[in-house]
């Protein structure tokens, strides 16, 4: 693509660590100029030493790398009134103020939904948060860890029963999934701002993220129904619709909900031939009522098979499957390489590293995938787009407005 899907939109973004700063590297992913607001301390999230990925991997920094890729970065201090009316002329010309400032710290700023909106009507306002706006815990501290995976509901029903403690999230599952909503809902504001000349206010929490995540679960509870937690294999309604293990430790994912239509193509490619009339097998209703004995028989015969044996079986017939891969694997997928799903980003000296690319895509083609700035790099350049002179830059720095 020669320009982006956004190219054109001002985003202003006051925020920190993932969830809405990730929101603001998919739109400057498509071509928006996000212009990211630091303390003069910087973000505390590029202080974070985790997995080898942050500040403890001895290079760049990839969790900064991914969450603000694209991005100019301006260090300011908004506590001070100078600071606070440099923050004014660059929302006069923005599209797009983004935030996930708890809402006291944003009304101590000035910056209170209401407020920003009397002075810039057509300005869309996007903040993510861990709670929703309203109700008791609106200005409750929230991460995904906490307000996604744990009070959202995942850890409970993704642990097994017999565990004495919940599993642990993934690094960022929530903070990810809810900068996807988050940058949904301001390309609809930037949309319906196009065809009414009027800002929105767009709110996404990571409670609400969670929920519509577990969606299937909540259909259940709303209706009065039983909420399976995580059981390992758990039960066998269609012993065609699960994992299985090979001789050599690994496994397959069968996920074949319309058993009927492929029971013999499958029978076929295993090499098991003898259970397709079978009278216990025969048919999608004999397999549901005989599960434990199909799943036995099953077991048996993909045990007598190896991985690469299984995997080449499988893939003779037209079917859903897919084989359980590590993450290791998956980063060198030659799905995932020729998709271009991992991107690479070159900086200024040669040196590359590799990055998750955001999974939309237009026009067949994956974005360009540029650094994240340094702490403060672009804040002389943006003070001068303003209209600042050097002078001026001076004196904010003498003041310690700017660092």
């Amino acid at each position: 693509m020669n320009e982006g899907a956004f190219e054109g939109v001002k985003v202003v973004e006051l925020a920190q660590w993932v969830f809405v700063p990730v929101a603001g590297a998919l739109l400057a992913d498509w071509g928006a100029d996000v212009i990211r607001i630091e303390k003069l301390e910087g973000d505390p999230y590029r202080a974070l030493a985790s997995q080898g990925i942050g500040t403890d991997r001895g290079g760049v920094n990839l969790s900064m790398a991914l969450a603000n890729r694209g991005k100019r970065s301006i260090a300011l201090d908004l506590r001070s009134e100078e600071g606070r009316a440099v923050l004014d002329e660059l929302l006069d010309s923005a599209d797009v103020f983004l935030t996930n400032l708890r809402p006291g710290a944003l009304e101590r700023l000035g910056l209170g939904a209401d407020a920003v909106r009397d002075r810039f009507p057509q300005l869309v306002y996007a903040r993510g948060h861990g709670y929703g706006v309203r109700g008791p815990d609106a200005d409750h501290a929230g991460y995904d860890a906490s307000a996604f995976f744990a009070r959202g509901g995942l850890a409970h029903v993704l642990t097994p029963t017999e565990r004495d403690y919940p599993i642990q999230q993934r690094g960022a599952m929530g903070d990810r999934n809810g900068a996807m909503a988050l940058a949904f809902g301001i390309a609809g504001a930037l949309l319906r701002r196009h065809r009414t000349g009027k800002g929105s206010v767009v709110d996404v929490s990571l409670l609400a993220t969670a929920m519509w995540t577990l969606s299937s679960d909540l259909l259940a509870a709303l209706n009065g129904a039983e909420v399976r937690r995580g059981e390992g294999r758990g039960s066998f309604p269609n012993p065609l619709v699960g994992t299985y293990r090979t001789a050599d430790g690994r496994h397959v994912s069968l996920v074949f909900l319309q058993s009927d239509r492929y029971w013999a193509d499958f029978c076929r490619a295993l090499g098991c031939e003898h259970l397709i009339d079978d009278q216990r097998f025969v048919d999608h209703g004999s397999r549901a009522e005989n599960g434990d004995a199909c799943v036995a028989a099953l077991d048996a015969e993909f045990g007598k098979r190896s991985f690469a044996d299984v995997v080449a079986a499988l893939a003779t017939i037209d079917a859903p499957w897919a084989p359980v891969q590590s993450v290791e694997e998956l980063v060198d997928d030659p799905q995932v390489l020729a998709n271009g799903y991992v991107g690479d980003v070159e900086l200024d000296g040669g040196e590359t590293y590799r990055l998750p690319a955001v999974p939309v895509q237009f026009d067949e083609q994956p974005p360009e995938l540029r650094r994240a700035p340094e702490h403060g790099e672009h804040t002389e350049a943006v003070l001068l787009e303003l209209g600042h002179d050097w002078d001026r830059i001076i004196e904010l720095k003498t003041a310690g407005v700017i660092p």
